[in-house]
């Protein structure tokens, strides 16, 4: 069973179907920041992509919460960092979890 935050489809970082989590382009720990609640609106803040696991646990073993904000508050920044294209590539050579 596919729990409420978690959909079945297909992540569009390593393209494996499998389970989906939200991950927030602008991490939940910098909204109360003065900076990111004057320079966006409630809704750019609460922005996400449905990504695996695997996918999401790697983007924030990589890179701190500032980092994340700053470079890669879009789908497309975090496909186009070779970092992560790697972490991205051995992901989808993995066997999928249930």
């Amino acid at each position: 069973m596919v729990g409420r935050d978690k959909k079945l489809g297909i992540c569009p970082l390593c393209e494996r179907r499998c389970q989906l989590s939200l991950h927030h382009l602008i991490p939940r720990k910098l909204h109360r920041r003065t900076y990111y609640r004057k320079h966006f609106s409630r809704e750019q803040l609460n922005e996400g992509v449905l990504i695996c696991r695997q996918c999401h646990n790697g983007i924030h073993r990589t890179y701190d919460e500032m980092t994340l904000a700053r470079q890669f508050a879009s789908l497309d920044a975090l496909r186009a960092d070779p970092t992560l294209q790697r972490h991205f590539s051995w992901v989808a050579r993995q066997k999928i979890r249930i």
